[in-house]
């Protein structure tokens, strides 16, 4: 195997850094994690090459350093927090390639009002929202709306600063099922003088589409259905499963529209609730997803997709995806199961449907099914998975321990 320049992954503790490990790795690039500990799960991967410990302070601060110990020549990171750091420095330092977005581009996928905008003029279907303003009055609004609603910030790194200088807690989405609820909802931020957008709730299931964008054309493409959540309602994917591409074809013009618009390059997951008939779009994901391990079993390999055509400069088409496999991420899995057989009243999706039975039939016999696969145990590389096993029982027995 032709083994080529290194290259740094920023974030050796999820899935998502474990996978693009795994991608650049087999395909002969010499992988160096950084991460808050160098035991981190990704670092037990037979694809690392080196980990290190995270440096205190800025990312400036400490990458010429790490860039010239490893000779690396491209840098991946995981994290939005990252990515707006990385985002402010040059797209090259020295012979080492950041495969991140710049800043302009990235600002615009954050902030869900510039997205929605965009979208509009793209022509693609959106929720109708409503972004609370200091100015106005909002009782006329909240009477005239149709509930439940979903509320959520348009910008969630900046709410996150400035909720938690305020003592307040950010909250990623709440779902509200009425005007008295909403008024409530809005009065706790007055103090704040800032509130999050008020979205109608759009049913249905979760669609991603993914692309990687180069000038004004996407290479590589891949897409699929969320089955389940983490927590139930909507959050993380625990089981998902991949989309043939003769299907939702129309809308993936659309995406590749919408992304062209925002003058995106790289990777990006545009996220849509489906309904069987309307896809309404949720958000633009402008970094790698959680969902990224499916499409990597599938053959959509969007981290070496970035790496060889920016630092190889290969320009030929990616290979074809597989369309039928699915993928578990089996510990948030299992809570979500816990949640439905024991604590179902947690759940805050009016509409979402609870069936115990069902689920726990489900999730006994997707160990069977010969489509399935996990988002870190696989045969050819299965120490990940025996860290990250021995880690949640060392945090078990802390939690016991007096």
């Amino acid at each position: 195997m032709t083994r080529h320049a290194g290259a740094i992954v920023l974030g050796l503790d999820s899935a998502i850094g474990l996978t693009i490990m795994r991608e650049l790795g087999s395909h002969g690039v010499p992988v160096y994690g950084v991460g808050r500990a160098a035991s981190g799960t990704a670092a037990a991967s037979r694809y690392c090459t080196a980990a290190f410990d995270r440096p205190q302070g800025p990312i400036a601060a400490w990458l010429p350093d790490l860039i010239a110990r490893t000779g690396a020549g491209a840098l991946l990171a995981t994290s939005e927090s990252d990515l707006l750091e990385l985002a402010e420095l040059p797209a090259r330092m020295g012979d080492c390639h950041l495969l991140v977005p710049r800043i302009d581009r990235l600002r615009k996928v954050i902030d869900k009002n510039c997205t929605l905008e965009a979208a509009m003029a793209a022509g693609l279907r959106v929720p109708r929202t409503w972004q609370p303003m200091a100015a106005e009055d909002f009782a006329d609004r909240i009477a005239a709306l149709r509930y439940p609603v979903v509320v959520k910030w348009a910008n969630p790194p900046e709410a996150m600063a400035f909720l938690s200088e305020c003592g307040l807690e950010w909250i990623k989405a709440e779902y509200v099922r009425s005007a008295d609820e909403l008024r409530r909802l809005l009065e706790r931020y007055r103090p704040v003088g800032r509130w999050p957008l008020i979205q109608e709730y759009c049913g249905g299931v979760g669609l991603g589409q993914m692309l990687h964008m180069e000038g004004a054309r996407a290479t590589l493409r891949f897409q699929h259905r969320r089955l389940h959540e983490w927590p139930p309602e909507g959050g993380v994917s625990t089981l998902c499963r991949a989309e043939p591409m003769d299907r939702h074809a129309a809308q993936m013009a659309l995406s590749e529209k919408l992304l062209r618009a925002l003058d995106w390059q790289g990777p990006a997951m545009v996220e849509y609730r489906y309904d069987g008939t309307h896809y309404w779009l949720m958000e633009v994901n402008g970094r790698f997803w959680g969902s990224m391990p499916l499409a990597w079993h599938c053959g959509a390999h969007f981290a070496w997709e970035a790496y060889r055509r920016t630092v190889l400069g290969q320009k030929d088409a990616a290979s074809p995806a597989r369309g039928h496999l699915r993928a578990r991420y089996m510990v948030p899995e299992t809570k979500r199961l816990a949640r439905l057989l024991l604590a179902p009243r947690r759940i805050s999706d009016p509409f979402f449907a609870i069936r115990p039975v069902r689920e726990l039939i489900g999730y006994v016999l997707a160990f069977f099914d010969p489509r399935t696969r996990y988002y870190i145990f696989t045969l050819s590389d299965p120490r990940p998975w025996m860290r990250d096993m021995a880690q949640i029982f060392r945090k078990a027995v802390r939690r016991e321990t007096p």
